[in-house]
């Protein structure tokens, strides 16, 4: 399984966005002031959003393409993980959640 999207879920989505882009030449399109696509010739990659107080995590999260979404996520928390965003529809995505492995680090899945 290889990683499908990655997202940067920081306090300052602004600075996140100039760290990202001066540091790997990321290009970057700004959708609104909480989020930005990271990618080239229209296939983002991945996203740099804001974390607000409510935020499930900040940070980078790797997501993963899973068939069944609720089974994956009931899988993790069978082997010692956590819930920590429930399923949530993305336009164009399908659902998204992430859940936390056994030693705590945010693990993100792209399912229907």
């Amino acid at each position: 399984m290889t990683p499908e999207w990655f997202d940067v879920s920081s306090p300052d989505a602004a600075r996140a966005r100039t760290f990202y882009q001066e540091m790997f030449g990321w290009p970057v399109t700004v959708l609104d002031e909480t989020y930005a696509l990271i990618g080239e010739d229209g296939a983002p990659a991945g996203g740099i959003g804001q974390a607000g107080p409510g935020s499930p995590y900040t940070g980078v999260v790797v997501y993963f393409r899973v068939e069944d979404i609720d089974a994956a996520l009931d899988r993790a928390e069978r082997l010692g993980g956590g819930r920590r965003l429930d399923p949530v529809a993305v336009p164009g995505r399908g659902r998204i959640a992430v859940f936390t492995d056994a030693d705590g680090n945010p693990v993100g899945l792209l399912g229907d």
